[in-house]
C-alpha cells in the first residue's frame, strides 16, 4: 500500500524548507538546486521528488534541463492548522494575563495596607 505524502511530510525536513525557500526567490534547475547542498544529487532529487508530490514545488522541462518553481499557495493548508492553534494559545495567553494581573493587584492592596 502507497503512502500519499503531505504537505506536513515535506516541510518536517530542514532541507526541503531550505529548498522550498531558495525557490520562492526564483526557479532553479535542479543542478544549481543541488549545488547549494552538501549532498548528492540524487539526495537533492529524492526531496524535490517529495516536495513536488506535495504540491509545494512544479517542474516545467526546457530542452534537457528541469527547472523547479516554487509553488507557495501549498503552504495555505500549513497557515490553516497554525492559525487554528494560534488562536487557542492567544486566548489562552489572554487569560493568563488577566490572572496575573489580578495576582498582582492583589499584592499590591496587601502591601499598601501593611504600610498604612
Amino acid at each position: 500500500m502507497e503512502m500519499r505524502r503531505d504537505v506536513f511530510q515535506a516541510i518536517a525536513d530542514p532541507t526541503r524548507r531550505q529548498i522550498i525557500g531558495l525557490l520562492a526567490a526564483e526557479p532553479l534547475n535542479v543542478n544549481t538546486v543541488a549545488e547549494k547542498f552538501d549532498m548528492t544529487r540524487q539526495a537533492v532529487s529524492l526531496h524535490v521528488k517529495i516536495l513536488e508530490e506535495c504540491g509545494l514545488i512544479m517542474i516545467k522541462k526546457q530542452g534537457r534541463e528541469r527547472y523547479c518553481e516554487a509553488k507557495l499557495d501549498g503552504l495555505s493548508e500549513v497557515s490553516k492548522w497554525v492559525e487554528q492553534y494560534k488562536k487557542y494559545w492567544e486566548s489562552h495567553l489572554d487569560s493568563l494575563e488577566d490572572y496575573l494581573a489580578k495576582i498582582q493587584n492583589t499584592k499590591t492592596k496587601k502591601y499598601a495596607k501593611r504600610k498604612s
